[in-house]
């Protein structure tokens, strides 16, 4: 048949995934900061994740088309977190800047 296709070694994709396993335990005891460690965690789960999806969901072998449309939502996602990124920086910590209250008497 016209569509079959060679099966992927599934030990050397299970051990890939456990590799990029450990290097993601590994970025984790860095002494990046948390805005690096977090993009390198990120970068890793993506990477993990194109993997599971080529080989165990065979989009590897699926037509271009297939493909994108299973991208779609992992670019909707992104292009939401940046629109709303924004908005937490100008979010007004009110309680940051509350001084504790004195040491009052309790009232009975």
């Amino acid at each position: 048949m016209a569509g079959e296709h060679k099966h992927p070694n599934y030990m050397a994709i299970f051990w890939l995934l456990a590799v990029l396993t450990v290097i993601e335990l590994g970025v984790v005891f860095l002494p990046f900061g948390k805005i690096v460690n977090g993009t390198l965690l990120c970068a890793l789960a993506v990477g993990k994740a194109a993997v599971v999806a080529m080989y165990f969901m065979h989009l590897k072998f699926e037509t271009r088309t297939l493909g994108l449309i299973a991208i779609t939502p992992l670019a909707i996602a992104t292009l939401l977190v940046f629109v709303i990124l924004p908005d937490a920086f100008f979010v007004d910590h009110k309680t940051a800047n509350v001084k504790p209250a004195a040491a009052a008497p309790a009232k009975h």
